[in-house]
């Protein structure tokens, strides 16, 4: 079903870096999830009135909300499909990601409306009563939420999409409550315990749970969360292929929606090379970097002396030195200004973020040991870059 509403609405469905295709995708989730969620929303909310259950009838409304956050999710993904302008200069991509944000709020919303309707009716319980026809609309109810998680699923992992992972966690969670809403009914039914309330309360916790995860989720990208490790791997990789790169550091990627990302960092380059060659391998990578990840680069092109002996071989000891005393530390951007006393080592020292790294620390103890443990009375200038670690 899922491949056939694919090829029906989407074109092109395995251009997924087309703002078009990624309008299409979404609003084709969105579509469904209106559709089918007003038609849950119906059978439940009958089922409910005829049997008297409040965890019915919170369900019923739980599929309502959904319908709406579809209505959001749409309407983000026809903002996110368009182009850049004078007042967005990078696009509209993270309202992607803004619309994932109050789809999980709203799951975060019926989550404590389900926990103050269930709490009321343990307080004051009233009578439940069974139909059969009320087992089969919720057992369907479980099979086409599942369906929809599976269908949201699918689309959010092909086009990268926090909004529509964000539905798919909603349609899971919705199998879930509306399953234990069902096993309630079948103990009523068999045994004669009304445990209409306390099944509520745990839907609705279990609801919340997943509310709170999507919102992490659609939050971290917004904030500015670590980039994709495989991605940063990839440039790496990518940049390191090249002969004359001799080493990659201060790499930002800045995610501005999905298949909307800038990239910065630099280059090593042997000093001693023709700098207009340079330059034009430079040029290169950025294009490889836009044509096989969409990423607009800018590189910065750092000289690095590599035919001083001394230079060389102190650097590979004071590497040393840093990974004896914590080999999460890296140092880059070396160099060596020697004078009569003394002789500075000027270097970067890539420090990662963390309680446990103690940045002020760590500095003093590294140049204490760079002075007593190196020869020539060496002075170490640290100037210090933090990264997540990856």
């Amino acid at each position: 079903m899922t491949k056939l509403l694919i090829s029906l609405f989407v074109k092109n469905p395995d251009n997924i870096t087309d703002a078009k295709v990624r309008s299409a995708y979404g609003s084709l989730g969105g579509a469904v999830g209106i559709v089918c969620n007003l038609l849950l929303f119906a059978g439940k909310f009958f089922a409910g009135i005829i049997t008297g259950a409040i965890s019915i009838t919170a369900d019923a409304f739980n599929n309502l909300s959904d319908a709406a956050s579809s209505i959001i999710t749409l309407i983000g993904f026809y903002i996110a499909g368009k182009p850049a302008d004078e007042d967005h200069p990078f696009g509209h991509g993270r309202m992607e990601y803004i619309s994932g944000l109050i789809v999980s709020l709203a799951i975060i919303l019926m989550g404590f409306e389900l926990l103050k309707s269930s709490v009321t009716k343990i307080l004051h319980p009233e009578e439940i009563r069974f139909q059969m026809i009320s087992v089969v609309i919720l057992i369907i109810s479980i099979l086409v939420k599942f369906w929809m998680a599976a269908f949201n699923t699918k689309i959010g992992k092909k086009i990268q999409s926090e909004a529509m992972r964000a539905t798919a966690t909603d349609s899971l969670n919705d199998c879930v409550s509306t399953a234990a809403v069902l096993a309630g009914m079948l103990i009523f039914y068999f045994m004669g315990h009304n445990l209409d309330g306390i099944i509520g309360v745990l839907v609705a916790c279990f609801v919340l749970w997943g509310g709170y995860g999507s919102i992490k989720d659609t939050l971290n990208p917004l904030l500015g969360g670590v980039p994709d490790e495989e991605l940063v791997k990839n440039i790496e990789d990518m940049v390191m292929c090249h002969d004359m790169v001799i080493g990659v550091h201060d790499m930002i990627v800045h995610d501005y929606g999905p298949g909307r990302r800038i990239v910065s960092l630099h280059a090593e380059v042997p000093a001693n090379v023709d700098i207009m060659e340079a330059h034009d391998t430079i040029d290169h990578i950025e294009m490889r970097l836009m044509q096989e990840y969409q990423c607009e680069a800018t590189i910065h092109m750092d000289p690095v002396v590599t035919d001083d002996e001394q230079t060389t071989k102190t650097k590979e000891k004071i590497e040393k030195l840093i990974r004896q005393y914590n080999d999460k530390l890296s140092i880059h951007d070396f160099r060596m200004v020697t004078g009569k006393t003394h002789t500075n080592v000027i270097f970067d020292l890539v420090i990662p973020y963390g309680k446990e790294y103690q940045v002020g620390k760590i500095v003093k103890e590294i140049r204490k040991k760079i002075h007593n443990e190196m020869p020539n009375n060496y002075f170490a200038v640290i100037k210090v870059d933090r990264t997540a670690v990856i």
